[in-house]
């Protein structure tokens, strides 16, 4: 569901309660309210916002198991040529320290389904990890196969194979090479549906290899944003926010969100580039062009809700829930 009305979304004040290194460059975080109460209710592939900075969000997927109400974890990759999150929650955060999030919100959920092929690129095991337990649960079949540069980078290898045994095939590309994805994908399989996340290379050959499969068998989760096409609309086009009263012109060079947040209306945002949904609005009237990484394509040919922060309007007006 869209998660801007006017957009407030209260976060929680939470501390590290334990910090391990999980393979080389990755580090998971163990995070608990202060009191020890429970956290909010999350499904398999959900994420958490951390707020790092106050200019400084940034969204990790949760891997522990929402079993456990009590704590949230998250895993994260050090990125050298990244943004600064992965830096900051590296050379940052230690045990004890107190971290703001928001969230959970869940654009990758699990469907139930007969089988799955679950597909993980190095730290897009991430989502995967609750996926497999709930799938567990569900007495449904599935297998998981999962790649890394090397052994030594790959998170949570070691209790996986532990607790799954074969169902488990870990892949490091040193010894493997890459993931043999025409033998996993060449032949559709009834019944069962594929859930990939990792970098957009894996992403972007498991879509292809996919797309004799029934529609809907594919979900995929990603971290960067997709490559854009030109927009559908070249020019400006006019937004009204029915709630505000308020109606802005959103010229070829700036975003929904920034026309929406200089007419002093606040809206919920992060990572503004398409790829966490925070500000997902709802659209009451009007087409949109989509641009986020998000949507899966029934949502988008609905055109009631849009990420305001990368997409744009596909007509002279749009008219949103703001």
């Amino acid at each position: 569901m869209p998660g801007n009305t006017l957009a407030s979304e209260a976060g929680l004040d939470l501390v590290v309660a334990r910090r391990t290194d999980e393979a080389d460059g990755v580090v998971s975080l163990d995070l608990r309210r202060a009191d020890g109460a429970p956290l909010p209710a999350w499904t398999p592939g959900a994420h958490i916002d951390l707020v790092l900075a106050p200019d400084l969000v940034r969204q990790y997927s949760l891997c522990s198991s929402p079993q456990d109400a009590r704590v949230w974890r998250v895993a994260v990759l050090r990125e050298e040529g990244g943004r600064g999150g992965s830096r900051h929650v590296h050379d940052g955060l230690s045990e004890g320290d107190p971290v703001r999030a928001r969230g959970p919100r869940n654009h990758f959920p699990l469907e139930d389904a007969e089988k799955y092929l679950f597909i993980a690129g190095g730290i897009g095991i991430t989502p995967i990890v609750p996926m497999l337990e709930r799938a567990e649960q569900r007495s449904r079949a599935w297998e998981l196969v999962y790649g890394g540069r090397t052994l030594a980078s790959m998170a949570f290898r070691d209790a996986l194979v532990t607790r799954y045994g074969e169902r488990v095939r870990v892949r490091p590309e040193d010894v493997y090479g890459l993931l043999d994805l025409d033998a996993l994908l060449g032949t559709p399989r009834p019944g069962t549906l594929v859930y990939c996340c990792g970098p957009e290379t894996l992403l972007k050959a498991v879509e292809e290899r996919c797309a004799h499969w029934p529609a809907g068998a594919l979900h995929v989760e990603r971290f960067t944003p997709k490559e854009l096409q030109a927009p559908l609309l070249d020019g400006a086009f006019e937004v009204e926010l029915a709630r505000s009263g308020v109606t802005v012109t959103v010229p070829p060079d700036k975003s929904v969100l920034r026309a929406v947040e200089e007419a002093g209306v606040p809206v919920l945002s992060s990572c503004r580039e398409g790829t966490c949904g925070t500000c997902e609005t709802t659209v009451l009237e009007g087409t949109v062009d989509h641009r986020d990484s998000l949507l899966t394509p029934a949502e988008r040919e609905a055109h009631d809700t849009m990420m305001i922060c990368v997409s744009r309007a596909a007509c002279p007006r749009l008219v949103l829930d703001l």
